[in-house]
């Protein structure tokens, strides 16, 4: 390998070996919170701990279609109350996931705050999202700043 090059590559994981796959479903099991400890998951899995141990900070899923449909949302809202409220509210009819939210403090009666949400795009998309966000009662302005 080259210095510059990271040592991370993209492997499909049809070419894998089963060892690697089940490493990944026991973290993914641990993550989720169906098992408790490492050792359940390596026993529901069928691997021993010490290969846990050996690849699991070495693996790890790569799912495209979430880092694809991730926007960050600028908006400026009235400091009036259940604003921000509404705006939850409607992110989530809208069916996106809500990754992050940062508020500012209100200066001269508004507000600033970013959104990070992911969505589905076959059922949305950034324009119907920031149109949708604009016609809450109390908001000024919604763009979006990252994302597609």
């Amino acid at each position: 390998m080259a210095d510059n090059d990271s040592g991370l590559v993209i492997v499909s994981a049809d070419v894998l070996p089963d060892i690697v796959l089940k490493v990944l479903a026991a973290k993914r099991m641990r993550a989720r919170g169906e098992v408790s400890t490492s050792t359940e998951a390596c026993r529901a899995v069928g691997i021993s701990r010490s290969a846990y141990y050996k690849y699991k900070d070495s693996v790890f899923n790569y799912e495209e279609r979430l880092t694809n449909n991730i926007v960050s949302v600028y908006c400026t809202l009235r400091d009036e109350k259940g604003v921000l409220s509404s705006i939850i509210s409607k992110l989530y009819e809208l069916g996106t996931n809500i990754l992050t939210i940062n508020q500012n403090i209100p200066v001269d009666s508004v507000a600033t705050v970013t959104f990070s949400v992911r969505f589905d795009r076959d059922t949305l998309n950034t324009q119907k999202l920031t149109e949708e966000l604009s016609k809450v009662s109390g908001v000024v302005e919604a763009k979006i700043i990252s994302g597609e």
